[in-house]
């Protein structure tokens, strides 16, 4: 398997005391960037005993980077802390959904329905099953931080002025949209090769910037409000979110301690590849760097295809297809109209990641679709990539 090649874990920006240094991570192990020792999980806890959030970041369908914030949640429940999940999975809306599942009033088949999973969040369920098994059975509170897809729609378009103080409450009261070190981390994430962003214009492109701060703001302030008011020191928010709201400190922890009295940390998974002892990035990448093995990716199934927008009583058309995914391997084209997958009916992005969700690598099934008007079944093999 080929080394992913990560430039935004070697940038130099962030702290300042850490961002001159390489940080030495090895496999299964953690490193406490700030004095480079090598640490495990109730080291961990402890040097957290103070802090109020953690931020752990995670690649959304990678299994390993999931192990990471199961352990970091363990550790610290075993260490008396009272936990408290904080997820980008889920607008602030209020979620009874989460509420009755950290109760174990919901077996699995209704929290998804209840919380709509998959039209909130998509990414196969079994990436974070063990971890929602774990605050069911320890009864830990789960909220949701993200802010609403309008509300990012609605600053991407006009700007944070444009929000309703209502909604404007839900952010810090200041909000930094002048950070150059944030804008070029968020400007390392795109490949070189990203025509879609090379295409905008100036004006979408700071577009694109407002609605990664709005992410930034909305999540970070959120984590802070989830905290119990008279404090309670043992509590603590743990918050499931994106590496790249993490990295550097620059993100939704920037925007968070701009107002928020309490210590805050973050935690990211670093892949070492196959056959090395040890990786080097950035020492002011994250506070702590848990090592984690290469793996293929995915860790669980998808299909590898773009759906359009559904438009009146009409499925929505493939209009996109990954290059070598199961969905290319088995003869979809952009322009197909996904009508069944195994029986289960297919009207939607949100229905085709929920049946997705019921099939692991190396399961077949049978996907019926309309091409040219004409009916057509095809049988598919669920297989990883191994480019």
């Amino acid at each position: 398997m080929a080394e992913t090649v990560r430039p935004y874990e070697h940038l130099q920006i962030g702290d300042p005391a850490r961002r001159a240094r390489v940080a030495r991570v090895e496999l299964d192990t953690i490193t406490d960037t700030a004095s480079g020792q090598q640490i495990g999980a109730a080291a961990l806890a402890e040097k957290l005993r103070d802090v109020r959030v953690l931020f752990v970041g995670e690649e959304h369908t990678n299994g390993e980077f999931h192990r990471v914030q199961l352990a970091a949640i363990a550790a610290l429940h075993a260490a008396g802390r009272k936990v408290i999940l904080g997820l980008e999975m889920f607008p602030w809306d209020p979620q009874p959904a989460l509420d009755r599942w950290s109760r174990g009033e919901l077996t699995e088949t209704q929290f998804l329905d209840q919380s709509r999973w998959y039209e909130v969040w998509s990414h196969h369920f079994g990436h974070y099953r063990e971890i929602f098994a774990f605050a069911r059975d320890n009864r830990l509170r789960i909220v949701g931080l993200n802010a609403p897809r309008e509300v990012v729609r609605d600053v991407r378009a006009k700007g944070f002025d444009a929000l309703a103080p209502e909604i404007r409450r839900r952010m810090p009261p200041t909000i930094d949209l002048g950070n150059a070190e944030h804008r070029a981390l968020v400007q390392s994430y795109f490949d070189a090769d990203d025509l879609l962003h090379a295409k905008m214009t100036a004006e979408q492109q700071e577009g694109v910037y407002r609605a990664q701060v709005t992410w930034d703001a909305s999540m970070g302030w959120q984590a802070g409000q989830a905290l119990s008011t008279p404090s309670d020191p043992r509590e603590i928010v743990v918050v499931l979110i994106g590496g790249g709201h993490v990295a550097y400190g620059l993100g939704a922890e920037r925007q968070l301690r701009s107002a928020f009295e309490g210590r805050t940390a973050t935690l990211l998974p670093v892949t070492v590849s196959n056959g090395a002892k040890r990786t080097e990035v950035s020492a002011a990448y994250a506070n702590f760097l848990w090592g984690v093995p290469q793996t293929a990716q995915p860790t669980l199934p998808v299909l590898g295809v773009s759906l359009m927008g559904r438009i009146g009583q009409e499925p929505t058309k493939v209009i996109q297809i990954d290059a070598g995914s199961t969905a290319d391997l088995a003869g979809v084209k952009v322009g197909d109209v996904l009508r069944e997958l195994d029986g289960a009916k297919i009207d939607g992005t949100a229905a085709l990641q929920r049946k997705i969700g019921d099939y692991r690598w190396g399961d077949s099934a049978k996907l019926r679709l309309e091409r040219d008007n004409q009916s057509l079944t095809l049988p598919i093999d669920f297989r990883r990539r191994t480019d």
